[in-house]
C-alpha cells in the first residue's frame, strides 16, 4: 500500500477504511464486533477504541490465512449467542442493506452457512459459486482451478459469510493447511459442512460496488473515487 499504516487504517474519503465496514455492520443491527489484528495491531486498536461500542480485538500472529484468522477468535465465539457474520476489513463499500438481506434470508432458511455472493459482469480472478441443476449451492471453485464451463459463471464469492456459531466452531477444528500456501482457508468451511451433511447456501444479495476491495494503491484510488461519487464525502 506504500504506507506505514496497516491497510485497514489507510484512508478513503479522508477516513480509515475499516470504519465504513463497522458502520455498515452497526446499521445492519450487528452490535458485537471482534476485529482480528496483526501488523501494527496497536494502531488499529487505538483507532477503533475511539468509536465506543462493543469491540474486541484478537491478535493473529503469525498470519496463516483467513481460516486461521477466525480460528484465533474461538474463545470469543464460544460466548456468542446467535449467528456469526464474517466480513473483510478492506471492503469499505460493504452495504448495510446487503447485510440486512443476508440476515433476513438466514433467519428464514436457517442453514449452517450462508454466503453472500455477487453477480459480477467480469468475474476474472474471483472464486465462482457452483450450483447444481436445481440451483442449489454445491461449492466454490477458485479462478485458477475452474474449468472453461465454470469460468463462464458470473456469481462470485465475496468473503461475506454468515454461520450458525456452533457449526462454525466445529468446522474450524477441521480446517487443514495441506495446500500449496500452507494456510487455513475459510472457504474450506463450505465444503466441510456439506460433507458433514449440514446445509450450506448462497444468495446473491451483494451489489456491484461491493466487489471493490482494496489490495494496492490503484484500488485505493478507485474505491476513493467511487465513494465520493456515491456521496460518502
Amino acid at each position: 500500500m506504500k504506507s506505514d499504516l496497516p491497510k485497514v487504517l489507510c484512508p478513503v474519503v479522508g477516513r480509515p477504511m475499516i470504519h465504513f465496514v463497522l458502520d455498515a455492520l452497526e446499521k445492519a443491527g450487528i452490535r458485537r464486533h471482534v476485529v482480528v489484528v496483526g501488523h501494527e495491531s496497536e494502531l488499529v486498536e487505538a483507532e477503533l477504541k475511539s468509536r465506543g461500542g462493543e469491540i474486541h480485538f484478537v491478535l493473529q500472529s503469525p498470519q496463516l490465512g483467513t481460516g486461521h484468522a477466525v480460528q484465533m477468535c474461538r474463545e470469543m465465539l464460544s460466548e456468542q449467542q446467535g449467528p456469526t457474520i464474517v466480513v473483510a476489513g478492506d471492503s469499505p463499500l460493504i452495504q448495510s442493506s446487503s447485510l440486512q438481506e443476508l440476515l433476513q434470508h438466514f433467519e428464514q432458511t436457517q442453514p449452517a452457512l450462508l454466503l453472500g455472493t455477487l453477480e459480477k459482469a467480469d468475474p476474472t480472478g474471483l472464486g465462482r459459486i457452483v450450483r447444481d441443476q436445481h440451483g442449489e449451492f454445491t461449492g466454490i471453485v477458485e479462478h485458477k482451478d475452474a474449468s472453461p464451463e465454470q469460468l463462464a459463471i458470473c456469481e462470485v464469492n465475496m468473503s461475506t459469510y454468515l454461520f450458525q456459531t456452533p457449526d462454525l466452531l466445529q468446522v474450524l477444528e477441521q480446517l487443514s493447511d495441506d495446500n500449496a500456501q500452507s494456510e487455513y482457508y475459510l472457504t474450506d468451511c463450505a465444503r466441510l459442512l456439506r460433507e458433514a451433511g449440514r446445509p450450506v447456501a448462497a444468495v446473491p444479495v451483494l451489489k456491484e460496488c461491493e466487489s471493490l476491495s482494496i489490495n494496492n494503491v490503484d484500488e485505493l484510488k478507485q474505491v476513493d473515487e467511487k465513494m465520493r461519487a456515491m456521496g460518502y464525502a
